[in-house]
């Protein structure tokens, strides 16, 4: 009688360990669902990788596992934005708990395709203008995220340390971009404010930016980028013109000062996927993106490229190079 009340015991155990992963619905069993956090970027490139990478090694350490508690469906364009629209659309018909949009074009296309599915934000520079949130502290709808707006002006101070008897800087940037003409309008607000002769110059792709840059790199003494996706996904083009001319490149991110940029403060890209991460573990947990504001990372990290400043004959600032070896980081 013992041994069989013993048995009768383990079988109700064995049943109740297995009904955790299952619950009940419409009279029948169903697999509990593990949920979906969609991801949808325009390209890859270093910077955006770097995004990623941030997100999801923060899910991993709040105890989100991709392929065991979570299944991430990961997206990529590929730099076509035709593509976004049916990618956008699949990850909102495949039910994604949260879907997180790296990139403007990304994050737009997601926005519209639902008002329903929270959004987190990534790589968007300023969300407002372009069109996807109305206020950035109390935004009311299913769109929450993270800037990775640049310090603009401590890189124009930088510019200057280096730079100090410039007299033309030029500004290049890609027309279709949001973030990349929001970048281009702080610049120009904040060279006008620090007294820096600016001279603009735009592309609409990629094809355009050889014979742009080339031009440019003739009538300035320096180019800095802002945050600009198309123009980091080709940098390579830029840095070939840019040492054919002897100018010095001084872009928005740490890995585009790794590709021969010159150097920057730079927001932290890793970060940005971190901070972008916990957002969704907190929506995963219930909160809602309309009380979750806009955040922003306030002060870049110093990057130097010490090698492409020697290859251009470059003195580095006093006292930079240390900061970037303590607080940042140099290429060399």
């Amino acid at each position: 009688m013992k041994m069989m009340k013993r048995m009768y015991t383990l079988i109700a155990l064995l049943v109740t360990f297995l009904g955790v992963a299952f619950f009940k619905e419409n009279g029948g069993f169903v697999k509990q669902r593990v949920p979906k956090v969609g991801v949808l970027t325009l390209m890859h490139h270093p910077a955006l990788g770097q995004i990623y990478k941030g997100y999801v090694h923060e899910l991993a350490r709040e105890g989100y596992h991709n392929g065991k508690n979570i299944k991430i469906e990961y997206e990529n364009a590929n730099g076509d934005q035709s593509n976004l629209k049916t990618m956008a659309s699949k990850l909102v018909n495949d039910n994604c708990s949260v879907i997180y949009g790296i990139t403007t074009p990304a994050a737009q296309a997601v926005a519209n395709s639902t008002t329903k599915t929270p959004i987190v934000l990534g790589a968007v520079t300023d969300p407002k203008s372009a069109g996807l949130i109305k206020n950035n502290r109390h935004l009311g709808g299913n769109i929450s995220g993270v800037s990775d707006q640049a310090p603009i002006k401590e890189q124009l101070g930088l510019i200057k340390r280096f730079m100090p008897k410039m007299k033309t800087l030029g500004v290049i940037y890609t027309s279709s971009d949001a973030s990349a003409v929001a970048g281009y309008h702080q610049i120009k607000r904040e060279c006008k404010q620090m007294g820096i002769n600016l001279k603009a110059y735009s592309i609409a792709n990629s094809n355009d930016l050889n014979q742009v840059s080339e031009q440019m790199l003739q009538e300035v003494d320096a180019a800095i980028v802002p945050t600009d996706n198309t123009i980091a996904g080709a940098m390579q083009t830029l840095v070939k013109n840019a040492n054919a001319a002897n100018k010095p490149v001084f872009p928005a991110s740490d890995t585009m000062v790794k590709q021969g940029g010159v150097a920057t403060y730079s927001v932290n890209q890793y970060e940005l996927g971190v901070r972008s991460a916990k957002m969704t573990v907190a929506i995963l947990k219930g909160k809602k993106p309309a009380n979750m504001p806009i955040e922003y990372v306030r002060h870049g990290e110093p990057v130097l490229n010490l090698k492409q400043a020697r290859r251009l004959h470059l003195q580095v600032p006093q006292g930079f190079e240390h900061e970037a070896k303590t607080k940042g980081e140099i290429y060399q």
